[in-house]
């Protein structure tokens, strides 16, 4: 369990091919405090800690999830989002975050507002019903409040606004149209659909 708060952006040193992609990433975690077994989301995904060392550890990542994650997150020199997991009595910061990515979206739209920055994205049809304004929504492992909705035939658009602060310590500041991120919905928004679904039979 996560809260969408990063503490830490790593950098990919090394994906190499063996069943699952066994990746390295440098990381200014205090490495020796890093358990094999331990989840660390990375820019959203969560995933398990099978190898550590000096400034860097190692995951592995199967297939399933390069298919169902942002495009190009796996390569080497891919700046991620860290996370570790969530301990009983840490402060929630931002929301309840699982590391289960739900869709990529695609970035359409980056503006200054203030000084802040405006996104906006695309995601399918599919996760219209899970996006609402003001509520929560985590793009690559990121806690962020959704702006703006709106729905199209084709795709649905929601925009967020990124303040000086999140620019600085998340990769989001870098974001450029074109570019794909993770989507996580919010889970309280998963459940309540499951139940809508179940009170319409």
């Amino acid at each position: 369990m996560f809260t969408g708060i990063v503490t830490d952006i790593g950098t990919i040193q090394r994906v190499d091919a063996r069943g699952d992609a066994r990746v390295t990433i440098a990381t200014g975690y205090d490495t020796a405090t890093i358990d094999l077994g331990a989840s660390i989301a990375c820019s959203g995904v969560c995933l398990t800690v099978v190898e550590t060392g000096p400034g860097w550890f190692a995951v592995d990542v199967s297939g399933e999830t390069i298919a169902r994650t942002a495009r190009d997150q796996w390569q080497p020199g891919r700046a991620l989002n860290l996370e570790r997991a969530m301990k009983l009595g840490d402060e929630l910061g931002g929301h309840i975050v699982t590391g289960h990515v739900d869709g990529v979206a695609a970035v359409v739209e980056v503006r200054p507002d203030g000084d802040s920055r405006r996104i906006g994205f695309r995601v399918a049809p599919a996760l219209a019903p899970f996006l609402a304004q003001k509520g929560s929504v985590t793009i690559d492992g990121v806690s962020l409040t959704v702006n703006a909705v709106s729905d199209e035939a084709d795709a649905t658009h929601f925009a967020i606004n990124l303040i000086p602060h999140t620019q600085a310590v998340t990769t989001l500041g870098a974001l450029e149209a074109g570019q794909s991120v993770n989507v996580e919905i919010d889970v309280l928004a998963r459940y309540l659909q499951r139940m809508e679904h179940y009170r319409g039979r």
